[in-house]
């Protein structure tokens, strides 16, 4: 996997490896799947090479784990951080079955991986790397469990083992902050659940303190190794659950220059405006994005488009554009997308009918954007939703 594949899809592996959310599947059309899947086989030649390589080397078999997993995940449209921003309590998530054969493949080559980082690890007991590459197998072990099949308690014993592995890291090696990304972000996200939620994770044996998670996963992000993308993604994350939507944005145009093909960093970028309420530098990115989108060949996540359009539409929305905000809407509506994106598209239409007055209109469209949001285990959208179903939406 490439460093740009990887950051697309960072923000969905940092949190998994940490909280464990899933938000609900969709379905996607059999062209688009036939096109992803074909970027991943790519993608799989190259880490199969580099498997061969090195036979036991457990980060190769690790990254040929990644690919079905971030397959499955592209598929579903669940690499976008408004798919992370909700409860950090919920548990067993109802999903959709993953495809049998991508289940497999990452099953054998996790399996493969977590075989030789165990053997390395009992050979060399005191070795940093060996212990660092232990705990990103059982990691990623973890984050399938609870990303793909929806059993956060089923991959606890798992997510221990990677959090202690890292933990041992850092004792020993300080200086490998590489490390910090997986403890900062347990820390953080034990300190965000519910108080029994909380508890137990005490009793498993992780730690839990906000600012400590931040600051590990900061450090972590400054930090010139393989995993340096993943933890400015995971970074960015951590920023938009805490407000700080100036620092998430500049980190996002940090990246952009690092990835400059990376159409999705414009998404996120455009989304973490919008967030803030900066309109205007919100529409600016989106506009770049969807000029990248238009020309980029590459497959594209179930339900983009309609992303970009509503995003765009609800910043034309505060911009009070309305007739290109609505324009931007309706396109959102007419194309596939997960239930949480049309739900909330529906909220903008809504929040247009009030401007206009017409109340009825409104209230119709809240209630629609509060039916599939409460669907599609989107809290954040339909609490914004139910806010205007009996009162009229104003500037």
């Amino acid at each position: 996997m490439t460093n740009e594949r990887n950051t697309v899809t960072a923000l969905a592996v940092a949190l998994a490896l940490a909280i464990g959310i899933s938000p609900a599947p969709a379905a996607a059309n059999t062209e688009s799947a036939r096109l992803r899947a074909r970027a991943y086989d790519a993608a799989t030649l190259e880490m199969e090479a580099a498997a061969k390589a090195d036979p036991e080397e457990a980060a190769a078999e690790r990254g040929l784990a990644v690919i079905p997993w971030l397959l499955i995940s592209f598929t579903r449209g669940t690499a976008t951080i408004d798919d992370y921003l909700g409860s950090l309590t919920q548990q067993n998530v109802l999903l959709r079955v993953p495809p049998a054969d991508l289940a497999a493949r990452f099953w054998r080559h996790i399996g493969r991986a977590r075989m030789l980082a165990e053997a390395a690890a009992a050979a060399r007991p005191r070795d940093v790397e060996a212990q660092y590459q232990l705990g990103a197998t059982v990691g990623l072990q973890a984050a399938y469990i609870a990303t793909v099949e929806g059993r956060i308690i089923g991959g606890v014993r798992a997510a221990r083992r990677a959090y202690d592995a890292h933990e041992r890291v850092l004792e020993w090696a300080p200086a490998r902050k590489d490390a910090a990304l997986t403890v900062g972000m347990y820390r953080y996200a034990v300190s965000a659940m519910s108080l029994p939620m909380r508890l137990l994770a005490y009793a498993a044996g992780f730690g839990g303190n906000r600012d400590v998670g931040v600051r590990m996963v900061e450090e972590a992000a400054a930090f010139p190794g393989e995993g340096q993308a993943d933890a400015r993604f995971a970074l960015i994350l951590l920023y938009n659950r805490d407000g700080r939507y100036g620092d998430a944005l500049q980190a996002l145009v940090n990246l952009q220059r690092s990835f400059p093909r990376n159409r999705m960093l414009w998404l996120e970028a455009g989304a973490t405006a919008l967030r803030g309420g900066r309109a205007d530098e919100a529409e600016r990115q989106l506009v770049a994005g969807m000029t990248l989108l238009d020309a980029d060949q590459r497959p594209r996540m179930f339900g983009e488009e309609a992303i970009w359009y509503h995003k765009r539409g609800a910043a034309r929305v505060l911009l009070n554009r309305l007739d290109e905000a609505e324009a931007d809407l309706r396109r959102g509506l007419a194309a596939q997308a997960r239930p949480w994106v049309t739900g909330r598209t529906h909220s903008e239409l809504g929040k247009i009918a009030d401007l206009r007055g017409n109340r009825a209109a409104a209230r119709t469209r809240f209630l629609e954007a509060v039916r599939l949001t409460d669907g599609d285990n989107d809290p954040l959208g339909a609490d914004a939703a139910r806010r205007f179903v009996d009162r009229a939406y104003t500037r």
